[in-house]
């Protein structure tokens, strides 16, 4: 009995993994119709109609907005995220601004949540506006336990009130320590707040 071996060298090269056929339609495809979109393979008809479908629902998910709901959500979140970082600084006699990071991530998704799962440049702007204004009132709070802690201490019978009493009082409170580590914490509460509502962009294949 004759066997034959073939080495290693000698076997053809496997084909590539899901792009002999149309990843939608089975379709067997060819060099000049085949469009690979990451790890799949599309005849170019079937291509144009998915890449069609996506647009769509793209576009529907940034129409028909509920502004004022989602307005609710970012400020709720916001508030959520405000509140954690007091109420850390309040029970550890510490105050670890990297807590203050969540307050974005709350705004952002609560006004992503509220809107119904929709995304644009409108939640966007909302998502950061309730994010930034809920990072001042969290600095407020944060500096007041800390200075009347001090006060306390001191036998004074004055407090710093919540809410401020005049505009003077919120500026000179949340001016406390406001230094480089405060501006870095914003910028990535802002960052947080834009990212998680931003619309999904569509990539495309050569």
């Amino acid at each position: 009995m004759v066997t034959f071996q073939m080495s290693m060298s000698d076997a053809p090269p496997p084909a590539a993994p899901g792009t002999a056929t149309c990843a939608r339609c089975d379709k067997p495809l060819t060099d000049a119709d085949r469009v690979l979109a990451v790890d799949r393979a599309f005849c170019r008809s079937c291509y144009e109609t998915l890449t069609f479908e996506l647009q769509q629902a793209m576009t529907r998910m940034s129409q028909d907005i509920n502004y004022p709901l989602a307005a609710l959500g970012a400020a709720l979140g916001g508030a959520a995220g405000a509140l954690a970082w007091w109420g850390f600084t309040v029970l550890t006699q510490f105050g670890f601004g990297l807590i203050a990071v969540v307050i974005g991530f709350l705004a952002g998704h609560g006004a992503v949540r509220f809107a119904g799962g929709k995304r644009s440049a409108g939640l966007q702007a909302i998502a950061v506006v309730a994010g930034t204004l809920a990072f001042l009132v969290a600095t407020y709070l944060v500096n007041m336990s800390f200075v009347n802690q001090v006060l306390h201490e001191r036998g004074e019978g004055w407090r710093v009130p919540f809410p401020p009493d005049s505009l003077e009082t919120l500026y000179r409170v949340i001016a406390l320590n406001f230094g480089v580590m405060k501006l870095v914490f914003l910028a990535i509460v802002v960052y947080e707040a834009w990212v998680i509502p931003r619309p999904p962009k569509l990539a495309l294949a050569t």
